[in-house]
């Protein structure tokens, strides 16, 4: 498999989605070298990576989750390079959704290659929970890929795992909301998450997230069929600044603790997306 997706553009081919999933159970299989799971994600990313290799890689994935199943929830995706600029939203949409009956599910785990920004993990140990808030840490659900962290570290880069851990569906949820950066990126995340659950979302969020901070596009599925929505906060009377500089845990942690009167509307905000998302 290196040699198919590193010996360059005219020797390079796309695997198909069984030898995707026999790839990905290599790499999770412990018996490789660090040094080829480097080669073959660096190679993978470069070529780069097609959505049937995602899809394979992802079935392959699925035989090593630990699922729970949580009733009446949708799975928020956030990067596991974490957010480096704006405080997570999620604990302030928690406590705002507490008089309905979903449940929000995440996962986390040690930081990932290469935004080196403030994990789920981070915050969900530093803080309390809401009682509808589900916090999954990888290395209880899916320790195999847990275990190459330090080998992903050390190459620094994103991989196509990037992608594919955001939704590993640890609570069998109906929805599911992942962030997107650019257009062109949504028809591929809509082929390989979509068809694994009742109603999937993308939206234009903060840093990749699934949280909504400036005007941007929401994408659900519906039926198979793809609908477009944009969604500008200021409509709402939300002035939130933009952030120009890294935020720091300490002070993350204190915009949730003591959040002012725009990051709460922002709450309030995304807590009415995740809902419609999911027919509340």
């Amino acid at each position: 498999y290196i040699r198919a997706v590193g010996t360059g553009p005219k020797g390079n081919k796309d695997l198909d989605f069984e030898q995707s999933q026999d790839m990905m159970n290599q790499l999770l299989g412990g018996k490789l070298f660090s040094e080829q799971i480097s080669a073959f994600l660096l190679g993978w990313r470069l070529k780069p990576e097609t959505i049937e290799e995602f899809q394979g890689a992802l079935t392959a994935c699925d035989s090593y989750v630990k699922q729970t199943h949580i009733h009446d929830s949708i799975e928020l995706g956030y990067p596991f390079d974490g957010k480096a600029k704006n405080p997570y939203l999620f604990p302030l949409v928690s406590k705002i959704l507490q008089n309905t009956t979903l449940k929000l599910v995440l996962s986390g785990d040690e930081l990932q290659p290469a935004k080196s920004g403030i994990t789920t993990k981070n915050i969900c140990e530093n803080i309390s929970l809401e009682d509808n808030l589900k916090y999954f840490d990888r290395k209880e659900y899916f320790l195999e890929l847990h275990e190459i962290t330090e080998i992903r570290n050390r190459l620094a880069l994103r991989s196509g795992i990037n992608t594919i851990e955001k939704l590993p569906n640890v609570g069998k949820s109906d929805y599911a909301i992942t962030g997107v950066h650019h257009k062109p990126y949504v028809k591929k995340y809509m082929e390989i998450f979509s068809s694994r659950y009742k109603r999937f979302a993308l939206i234009q969020g903060n840093e990749g997230s699934p949280e909504l901070f400036s005007k941007g596009t929401l994408w659900m599925s519906i039926n198979g069929e793809v609908h477009e929505q944009i969604i500008d906060p200021s409509y709402y009377g939300i002035a939130y600044p933009k952030a120009a500089e890294k935020l720091s845990f300490e002070d993350s942690l204190a915009m949730l603790n003591n959040p002012n009167e725009e990051l709460n509307k922002l709450a309030h905000l995304n807590a009415a997306i995740w809902l419609s998302i999911c027919l509340k």
